[in-house]
């Protein structure tokens, strides 16, 4: 293990070298799988419950919804992708330097999303008066995007742990995988979102 402790003598690919990071890398596919059929189900929810609901602001979300937060919750979304790229791909060149810069900026990007998140559904229920338990279709709604916000919340506190560990261990082909997961994650919560601005917000507002 000590040989592959300096960053120099690493393999090109330390995310799939060991059978334990081909091992991980797998199982976390499969866990990824069982994520999508659960927000799959949450936006099977959502979209059977939009527009059957005595409420008028679920009739007509466009009069709620704050698509200028959302649309820059997208953007910001978007580019912290990119960063955790570019994170894995300075751990493709043992740049550990670039791997705490992208995702530190990855961090932070995802930290921004949700203070956008948490104002928007503030603005909702203290302006709009749109609460969890005012309907079917509101609870849908915050069941689902509340859920994905969550899902950012916990990678952010993942990859800053990861980043903790990488201070302490260095970049092995232990630690590698791991980082390499961890943004796979990240794509995938970018991705949900996409799916969710689309048919929540996007489809809401010609609904």
């Amino acid at each position: 293990m000590s040989a592959h402790s300096h960053p120099g003598v690493l393999p090109p690919h330390p995310e799939s070298a060991t059978l334990e990071g081909r091992n991980k890398l797998m199982g976390f596919w499969l866990f990824l799988g069982g994520e999508s059929v659960l927000f799959g189900c949450l936006f099977a929810t959502f979209l059977g419950l939009r527009g059957h609901s005595d409420d008028l602001l679920a009739k007509n979300p466009a009069e709620f919804f704050d698509l200028t937060t959302v649309a820059w919750s997208t953007v910001i979304l978007l580019v912290s992708s990119l960063t955790s790229v570019l994170a894995i791909l300075g751990m493709h060149k043992r740049n550990t330097k670039q791997i705490y810069l992208w995702f530190t900026v990855t961090v932070l990007l995802g930290l921004s999303f949700l203070g956008l998140e948490i104002m928007e559904f503030s603005n909702y229920t203290n302006h709009d008066s749109f609460h969890f338990t005012q309907t079917a279709y509101a609870s849908s709604f915050y069941t689902l995007v509340g859920f994905h916000g969550a899902h950012v919340l916990f990678g952010t506190l993942w990859i800053s742990l990861l980043l903790l560990q990488l201070t302490r261990k260095g970049l092995t082909v232990v630690t590698a995988p791991k980082l390499y997961v961890a943004a796979l994650y990240w794509h995938f919560v970018d991705l949900v979102w996409v799916f969710i601005f689309t048919v929540v917000y996007l489809m809401g507002k010609v609904a």
